[in-house]
């Protein structure tokens, strides 16, 4: 029975793999989420026989756990809307690593107990000093990632102020930080209950006022590290269960993770260490405001303008996913191909509130995946582009970022859509975006704002280009 579990982990490990790998196309990445999904199933069915052998007996519980979980998670994941979608990946990420520190609160807690029994002193000789360090690092890891996706829910969903600060910010950060670490320490190297708690409490503490003060504009690299952090905690976790499956699954999400999290850094042009302790984005920026007006145009003069052009190039944001605008800009992008205008998609890594945010919109709406293109692809191309067509999108075509020096984002890499001959951009009001940096490209000359609801103008545009 041994060999057939783990030669059936082995191949829920070889589905996980295949899973991730088809997940980095959006040609197979539905069929990536089905493999891995189909490894994760496996995964605990095999589990339970493996607890069966290490006497696990009340499976009832299990059973009655997986079913409330499972029909919580499919009755949300089915109403959940696409703008939400960012807020969910958030939560359940953050129950992966509330899960990690569980494991990892009950492995220490049951160690306790068996301490006056064996006659050991120390948790690291009840457990073994291995697993003891694993078990105290994945729950500082798991605490954290479990209370810092929780804000950063919060403050996606709107529950909580993005401009969240306390004073002394970083000092009370380092001070949690290390009283956490000392507590870690205690933990494995005495025997208590209360350095338990006391542990898994200051790591909640940190993982909150570690993520209290990142600002809105930095939440993609955010989410993405908890991420790593959970399969990094998981991860730990296998070894202190024995599980194989939970190594390689945590691995794996953990080593993704890390290389999204440094991607996405480096697509902002700053390091991570200036994304979790500058609070960029909590406070309005000090930069000299863009000289001139926003000039405006209605919706039906944007989408003339789109339908004699030769070349569009439609960058997404934010503001189509608030508007559920993708499925109209979709319309109206086939009607512009019926008049033999050539039509592209630009993004940005960081554009929206997650990785991948809005591709996943555009491939809701079924936009072909060759009509989407990444920014160091089509960045060239605007400079021989008629019309650029902003949708909801702030900080990713902010000119400032290249010549103004004073700007929070001065350094990032963005779209470079000031160089298309016209500008146009769909916008709810004349405020600034998420992270509070107001946007040169909105008063530039070339530029024309058609203000209003992104799926009402886009629904004008797709109409006004049919009747043509």
């Amino acid at each position: 029975m041994a060999t057939l579990i783990q030669m059936s982990y082995f191949l829920a490990a070889v589905l996980f793999i295949f899973g991730l790998k088809a997940m980095s196309s959006p040609k197979t990445a539905r069929k990536g989420v089905m493999w891995a999904g189909a490894g994760m199933v496996l995964a605990v069915v095999v589990t339970l026989f493996h607890g069966d052998i290490h006497g696990v007996s009340n499976y009832l519980l299990i059973l009655v756990a997986i079913a409330i979980g499972g029909g919580l998670a499919w009755s949300t994941a089915k109403k959940v809307q696409m703008t939400e979608m960012p807020q969910m990946v958030a939560l359940y990420n953050g129950m992966g690593g509330g899960s990690a520190g569980a494991i990892s609160a009950v492995a220490l807690l049951e160690a306790q107990r068996s301490l006056a029994a064996s006659g050991h002193s120390a948790i690291f000789q009840q457990l073994g000093v291995d697993i003891a360090v694993l078990a105290v690092l994945g729950g500082l890891i798991g605490s954290v990632a479990f209370s810092g996706s929780l804000i950063a829910w919060a403050k996606l969903d709107g529950r909580m102020k993005r401009s969240s600060l306390v004073p002394a910010q970083q000092v009370a950060n380092i001070v949690l930080f290390a009283a956490a670490v000392l507590a870690g320490l205690w933990v494995y190297f005495s025997g208590g209950v209360f350095p338990i708690f006391a542990f898994f409490a200051l790591a909640l503490a940190f993982g909150v006022f570690m993520t209290v003060p990142i600002g809105g504009a930095d939440m993609p690299v955010v989410i993405s590290l908890f991420n790593a952090l959970t399969g990094l905690a998981v991860g730990f976790e296998g070894f202190v269960l024995g599980n194989a499956a939970l190594i390689i699954a945590g691995t794996l999400v953990g080593a993704a993770g890390m290389l999204l999290t440094h991607l996405m850094a480096k697509a902002m042009n700053r390091p991570l260490s200036n994304v979790l302790f500058s609070g960029f984005g909590t406070q309005a920026t000090a930069a000299a405001g863009p000289e001139g007006e926003m000039k405006e145009m209605g919706a039906e003069d944007a989408a003339y303008l789109m339908a004699y052009a030769d070349s569009v190039v439609i960058v997404p944001g934010y503001g189509m996913a608030v508007g559920q605008a993708q499925h109209k800009i979709w319309e109206m992008v086939q009607g512009l191909q019926g008049r033999g205008v050539e039509v592209k998609f630009a993004i940005h890594p960081v554009a929206g509130r997650m990785p991948g945010h809005m591709n996943v919109l555009l491939a809701e709406a079924g936009v072909p995946y060759d009509m989407i293109y990444d920014m160091e692809e089509i960045n060239e191309e605007f400079k021989l582009t008629d019309v650029a067509l902003v949708i909801g999108a702030n900080d990713v075509v902010n000119p400032a970022a290249k010549n103004d020096e004073a700007s929070p984002i001065y350094g990032m890499p963005i779209l470079d859509v000031e160089d298309a001959e016209n500008v146009l951009v769909i916008k709810r009001g004349r405020g600034t975006g998420f992270s509070g940096v107001e946007n040169h490209l909105f008063f530039g000359d070339k530029t024309k704002m058609v203000f209003g609801d992104a799926q009402k103008v886009a629904s004008t545009m797709a109409a006004t280009v049919k009747d043509l």
